[in-house]
């Protein structure tokens, strides 16, 4: 199979989205009193951690920020003979609570919606925040479930034979986000 592939944001329009995502963040919620932002494992993570940053340069005050592992959660991926689900799946850098809390929940990318619904079910196992709301960096549409972000950093309508990369500088040494075409089998 043949791909091609086109880089639809680079580094300066990830820096944009972030920052304007931070702001949209801001208005909605009437600054950040209250608010808890989670990023999903593993890039939703640092995005989360950007975004948590960019607010306080804004604000001048910290946000609380956290990790989510939605594994477990996962409802395409059975459990090891047959167990439980395993501890609370929150990990921060120091503790946080989510009960009452406005949730701000991050991804990188927003594809099906499964990958959502596995990290509202582990958000309400560590307890009952007021909202969650969701921050993506990029949208490509093909829903299975009734999930919506509220703050998008980019829309990719794609194709089903198309696929949204998304590398941070964290994880792989750049930033960037990449369309991948496949096209066809080879002989």
């Amino acid at each position: 199979m043949s791909t091609e592939t086109h880089v639809i944001m680079d580094e300066t329009a990830i820096r944009r989205a972030l920052t304007r995502i931070a702001h949209e963040i801001l208005e909605k919620n009437k600054g950040i009193d209250g608010c808890v932002l989670i990023g999903i494992r593993t890039r939703g993570v640092y995005l989360a951690e950007r975004i948590a940053a960019k607010i306080e340069e804004i604000e001048g005050t910290p946000i609380p920020w956290g990790e989510l592992d939605v594994t477990p959660y996962r409802d395409d991926r059975l459990d090891v003979a047959g167990e439980t689900r395993k501890e609370l799946l929150i990990m921060t850098p120091e503790s946080l609570s989510i009960h009452n809390k406005k949730v701000i929940l991050f991804d990188d990318v927003l594809y099906t919606g499964r990958t959502i619904r596995a990290a509202m079910d582990a958000l309400m196992d560590c307890g009952r925040p007021q909202n969650i709301q969701l921050a993506v960096l990029a949208d490509r549409g093909h829903r299975e479930l009734p999930i919506r972000p509220d703050f998008i950093g980019k829309n990719v309508p794609t194709s089903k034979s198309e696929e949204i990369e998304v590398a941070l500088m964290e994880t792989d040494g750049q930033d960037e986000v990449k369309i991948i075409q496949n096209r066809g089998e080879q002989a």
